[in-house]
């Protein structure tokens, strides 16, 4: 989500400059914004359109000196650990970074009156919901580790804006996919292993319904909140429900693959969420958005980036702390 979003702002706004502070985890990759690092190779430091600095949000004397050395009007903040099967066994690295990160940039914007924040949420918050939908007024129920965490953050953004008038904006978007997406996730995990001709994990029953946003369509979400939403806003982003099993047989019908031969039902998750379900009407309501991709279109986008990166995913799947079966 957050090279997409680089990749969109700096293509969209000339006049933009973009710094980009990773801490380059298991699943940062500076290949990502490799073809935008290469557009600036040739330009003098103060001419660079995109910087990228390797950072840790939790490192406050860090913070201070970029803030320091940059003029920052925004801060978008992106840096998470997201993935539900690792936070059950490294639960202090979800709450270091989800929460005491989340902290300490906080605190950093507010000492250096930056006047515009936004804080990327998550629909998982909201948990399991059975019937109906979740709008941004729903009560938060996570349960796991990792939507705990973000749970943390999201209302630990809130208390600052009401406690040290924090000029913040959050955003609870569902399942992004796309361009770039690390390959634990399900829909690249589902490509590359049928295109490896190797077998797809599937939690519980698979029936499980998410819903699903292409990450332009994200992008575009996004861009509206942060130009043009008021402080204080909550929005929800919701794309297409579908189930796993759905997602999966979807990809396996477009890639020729016959998924009884490559399904391995595992054991669910503790707690499994069965359905997430974000309105996003909110949204539409006060800006106007909604996506504009049809997923059973799109889909055949994302399996064909898939196809034409194959060095990319598999520099990734190849190195020691790439494991698809936690």
């Amino acid at each position: 989500m957050g090279s997409n979003f680089i990749r969109f702002l700096y293509n969209r706004y000339p006049g933009y400059r973009i710094l980009n502070l990773d801490a380059l985890t298991y699943a940062g990759n500076p290949d990502n914004l490799m073809d935008i690092e290469q557009n600036e190779v040739e330009l003098a430091e103060n001419e660079k359109r995109y910087v990228f600095i390797k950072g840790d949000i939790c490192d406050r004397a860090g913070l201070e000196t970029l803030f320091y050395n940059y003029k920052i009007d925004a801060v978008i903040h992106f840096a998470a650990e997201t993935h539900v099967d690792r936070s059950f066994f490294n639960v202090g690295d979800f709450v270091r970074t989800n929460i005491e990160g989340t902290r300490t940039l906080v605190e950093q914007i507010l000492a250096s009156r930056v006047p515009r924040f936004v804080h990327i949420s998550t629909d998982e918050i909201y948990g399991n919901v059975p019937t109906g939908f979740s709008t941004e007024e729903a009560v938060f129920s996570p349960s796991n580790p990792y939507s705990a965490s973000k749970a943390g953050a999201d209302l630990l953004v809130q208390a600052y804006i009401k406690t040290h008038k924090l000029p913040a904006l959050i955003t609870r978007s569902s399942n992004n996919y796309g361009p770039y997406q690390y390959p634990e996730k399900l829909i690249p995990l589902a490509i590359t292993n049928f295109l490896e001709n190797k077998k797809i994990p599937v939690h519980g029953s698979g029936k499980h319904i998410r819903s699903w946003l292409y990450v332009q369509d994200f992008c575009s979400a996004l861009d509206a909140i942060f130009h043009r939403a008021g402080d204080n806003s909550i929005y929800n982003i919701s794309g297409d429900h579908r189930s796993n099993l759905e997602i999966i047989n979807l990809v396996a019908g477009i890639l020729n693959k016959k998924t009884p031969l490559l399904l391995e039902h595992v054991n669910d998750r503790p707690s499994a969420d069965f359905r997430y379900a974000p309105d996003s009407s909110k949204l539409q309501r006060d800006l106007g958005w909604s996506p504009q991709h049809n997923f059973d279109v799109n889909i055949r986008g994302a399996i064909n980036w898939y196809i034409d990166h194959r060095q990319w995913w598999e520099d990734i799947k190849t190195k020691e702390n790439f494991d698809p079966d936690i």
